[in-house]
């Protein structure tokens, strides 16, 4: 298991070792019915649940390949962990969760 916070320090334990950066990406694209419905829903404004969706399930996968990331360099938690997202051309979202691959132990 590797831990994930957004803090610099975890309570009750002591960085023993920084391994460095780490980061997880995903791009994902709504499919052209998924454009459709959204450019239509957006025409009466408020919250476009299509792309709601869509970036919700990019950051948990974003999460998920950071926590692969993390063990292979031989991590047991990631702290300062942000986001950062951005588009590609008109269809596509990238999403980066990123931080610093540690090793705690109790202090």
């Amino acid at each position: 298991m590797v831990l994930v916070v957004t803090t610099e320090n975890v309570s009750g334990c002591v960085v023993e070792k920084v391994l460095g950066q780490v980061f997880g990406v995903v791009v994902r694209s709504r499919g052209l019915g998924g454009n459709l419905t959204a450019a239509l829903r957006s025409l009466g404004g408020g919250e476009i649940k299509e792309y709601t969706e869509m970036l919700e399930d990019a950051r948990k996968s974003a999460i998920d390949r950071l926590v692969q990331n993390a063990h292979a360099m031989g991590a047991n938690a990631v702290v300062m962990m942000r986001f950062d997202s951005s588009e590609i051309g008109q269809t596509m979202s990238e999403v980066v969760a990123y931080g610093t691959a540690v090793v705690l132990k109790d202090a």
